[in-house]
C-alpha cells in the first residue's frame, strides 16, 4: 500500500509545459455491482483520499 501513495504523491506535481501530473489520475469509483474486500474497499480509500488532498479531486 505505501508503494501506491508513493506513486500518487510523485504523480501530481504541476508541470509547466502540460498542466498538472494528475491529469493521467481519476478517482475510482467502483459501480454498485462490484464486490470489494476489505483490502480493496480499503486501497480505493487511500487512493481516493490522496487525490483528493494532492489533486483536488472532489468526492
Amino acid at each position: 500500500m505505501m508503494s501506491v501513495i508513493a506513486a500518487l504523491i510523485a504523480g501530481c506535481g504541476i508541470d509547466g509545459l502540460h498542466g498538472t501530473d494528475c491529469d493521467w489520475a481519476v478517482p475510482i469509483r467502483p459501480s454498485r455491482s462490484d464486490q470489494l474486500t476489505d483490502g480493496t474497499a480499503r486501497q480505493i480509500l487511500t487512493h481516493n483520499e490522496t487525490g483528493a488532498e494532492l489533486c483536488g479531486w472532489l468526492p
